[in-house]
């Protein structure tokens, strides 16, 4: 059985896992120093690796949020951690440790844990998208992720919506602007407050059109929507199914789609184990 250290890096936080043959034997955390100098930053993967290796570990596989060169495993221009510019991650590594490494995008990672572990497991075509900070989308073809030249496949929310972006409206982004956070509107949903209702189903409105757009362009058989925003899924549901079908032309798609909301703990880790 494999045994294998998955990091998550984060601009806030990096968690870590020992996983053994799809099971989290132990994991780690700590706050990300994001704006400390490139080397800072891999000391402290290196201390988090150091704190779950042991002679049974062959592979570390790491997520980062960024494009990654994937087989050079050279990551470029993190998002949030301004001085990963160019970090050659794998090289550094496995000079360390003397273990292979792989790099990936970490929705990627997402994906592919929601197809081995999570509600993707029927299917061999599905997208995955998490809504947080941002939109980010794992994109999956034939039991085949695909990556792109520079793993930016599938930078969905970065596509024109009205008058900015799919991000703009599809993430927390949205709600900033209203001076509100997703868990906030959910409290206030849970007692019938009836502007927070409505903020929920405007919001699902806008996440339906970009349901539209991942039809259009990848026509998968499932989509499943993860990160902290997606924990709202009972009040925007039904208006972004609404949505997703208005003057959509294709009624085969409507008909055969899957949309699940992700309920796997660690789906980040548990894909960069399968790197």
């Amino acid at each position: 059985m494999a045994t294998t250290i998955a990091i998550d890096l984060g601009g806030t936080n990096i968690r870590a896992a020992r996983i053994n043959n799809g099971i989290i034997e132990r994991k780690t955390a700590a706050d990300c120093n994001a704006n400390g100098t490139k080397q800072e930053i891999i000391d402290q993967l290196f201390v988090l690796v150091g704190r779950l290796i042991n002679p049974q570990v062959e592979s570390i596989g790491i997520g980062v949020p960024s494009v990654v060169d994937h087989d050079k495993g050279i990551v470029y221009d993190v998002q949030h951690i301004p001085s990963w510019d160019i970090v050659p991650l794998k090289e550094l590594m496995e000079n360390r440790f003397h273990i292979r490494t792989e790099i990936d995008n970490d929705v990627n990672c997402y994906v592919l844990g929601e197809k081995y572990f999570g509600a993707g497991r029927p299917y061999c075509s599905l997208v995955g998208i998490t809504l947080g900070t941002g939109v980010g989308a794992g994109i999956l073809i034939d039991n085949r992720v695909c990556r792109g030249v520079n793993t930016g496949a599938g930078e969905i929310g970065c596509l024109p919506y009205l008058d900015a972006n799919y991000e703009q409206y599809c993430s927390s982004q949205w709600m900033k602007r209203r001076s509100i956070d997703a868990e906030t509107l959910s409290r206030r949903a849970a007692t019938g407050d009836a502007e927070a209702l409505k903020l929920w189903a405007e919001f699902g409105c806008h996440l339906g059109k970009l349901m539209q757009a991942i039809l259009f362009t990848y026509d998968p058989e499932a989509i499943i929507i993860g990160g902290g925003i997606a924990g709202g899924a009972t009040y925007f549901k039904a208006s972004m199914l609404a949505s997703m079908a208005d003057n959509f032309p294709y009624a085969k798609e409507l008909e055969h789609i899957q949309i699940h909301f992700s309920t796997l703990k660690d789906s980040n880790l548990l894909g960069a184990s399968l790197l």
